[in-house]
């Protein structure tokens, strides 16, 4: 991503000067927010919103904010939600109806366009925006209201300097390092006497907005403690996993008693589905007024983890928990790679964060891996008998 020119140098002092250049040319930014005790993507009014000085402590079914002995502006990992929520939201007008006499008017909600500019995006995050793109516009069936708002957004995005306790990015690979497309990538270098960012640029419209930031070629030195600061990410995540011929052991595996353990835990809850970056489902509700006369349909979130979802005539599809969890996991890491070529998993964590009773997929995943190698054990030593 280092076509258009060799990486530069940005210091701290100066960082401010890109969120006013971004502001200037009418982009509306998002970025990280300090919001009820979390750290939450939102609309950023000034640069002084970043959540300078906090990180994240994440573990099963555990979030707090930890204060920082630096004044870091990036030094979080994943927050409560994702970028999705602005290219894919929650609850989506599609159209309005009213009724005058014997007539109805019918009114699309016509999506207004807007330039967004991403501030802070994480390598798996940035990921899963290229995971949804497949899903959502490189298919049959194209979400026109997602390829608007994922068109043309100036995507900032940043390398992450520490790992968190529930990342596993490094074995999905898809971080902490940025692959995908962007138009800046930071590192945020903090020393004892020096803060500063190493700036790639990857886009023609990325330069141009370097070219007003006071800015220096990066010397080698500092591209060197960037990427060593990548490498102690990696080295430091907080899960790992085997993803190994995963596709395979899920199917191989799909009728294991694991399934049953894990289900008498899980409280259907959905929070894993709509927390995670990747998930996309829908359903569709429809609203009358107490008057008859109006009505409008909006398109909503769901979940696989609930009984309506699979819901045909005569019943749902999968009326247990086990069948629910292991749709949702089997999905997510085998196939969903036959559906679109990639995992749906990138390994952000926070499934596993915001899980309320702790269930942990990388658990689970090596569990039933352990299970699967202990039985093709035993049936090789039976041929061999």
């Amino acid at each position: 991503m280092t076509d258009f020119s060799p990486a530069v140098t940005i210091e701290r002092k100066n960082f401010d000067v890109l969120f006013n250049a971004l502001k200037q040319i009418g982009y509306h930014i998002i970025g990280p927010t300090l919001q009820s005790g979390a750290i939450v993507y939102d609309t950023m009014i000034d640069f002084g919103d970043l959540p300078t000085g906090w990180r994240e402590a994440q573990d099963k079914g555990t979030y707090r904010l930890v204060k920082r002995n630096d004044m870091s502006l990036f030094g979080f990992n994943s927050t409560p939600q994702s970028w999705k929520k602005f290219l894919h939201p929650p609850v989506q007008l599609l159209w309005q109806s009213k009724k005058r006499g014997t007539n109805v008017a019918i009114t699309e909600n016509v999506l207004k366009a807007e330039k967004l500019a991403f501030l802070g995006v994480r390598a798996c995050d940035l990921k899963a925006i290229e995971i949804l793109k497949k899903v959502l516009i490189n298919s049959p069936y194209t979400d026109t209201n997602f390829s608007k708002r994922s068109a043309d957004v100036f995507i900032v995005a940043v390398n992450c300097s520490q790992a968190g306790g529930t990342c596993f990015c490094a074995s999905m690979k898809t971080g902490p390092k940025v692959q995908q497309e962007y138009d800046l990538a930071l590192t945020e270098v903090v020393e004892k006497d020096r803060h500063y960012f190493t700036v790639e640029i990857g886009s023609k419209r990325g330069a141009e907005i370097i070219e007003v930031i006071p800015h220096r070629m990066a010397k080698r030195e500092e591209m060197e403690n960037a990427e060593r600061i990548i490498e102690n990410t990696i080295t430091g995540m907080g899960r790992a996993v085997d993803i190994n011929n995963l596709k395979q052991i899920l199917y191989h595996n799909s009728e294991h008693k694991r399934w049953n353990e894990t289900a008498k835990r899980c409280l259907t809850c959905a929070n894993c589905t709509m927390v995670c970056p990747t998930c996309f489902c829908t359903t569709i509700e429809d609203v009358t007024d107490l008057t008859g006369q109006q009505a409008e349909r909006k398109r909503k979130w769901d979940s696989c983890f609930t009984l309506e979802f699979s819901y045909i005539h005569g019943g749902s599809i999968r009326s247990s928990v086990y069948s629910r969890y292991r749709q949702w996991l089997t999905h997510k890491f085998a196939s969903w790679q036959d559906q679109f070529g990639t995992s749906g998993c990138v390994g952000c964590g926070r499934c596993i964060t915001w899980c309320p009773v702790g269930i942990d997929v990388t658990e689970e995943i090596t569990a039933i891996r352990a299970i699967d190698n202990t039985q093709q054990s035993n049936i090789l030593t039976k041929e061999k008998q």
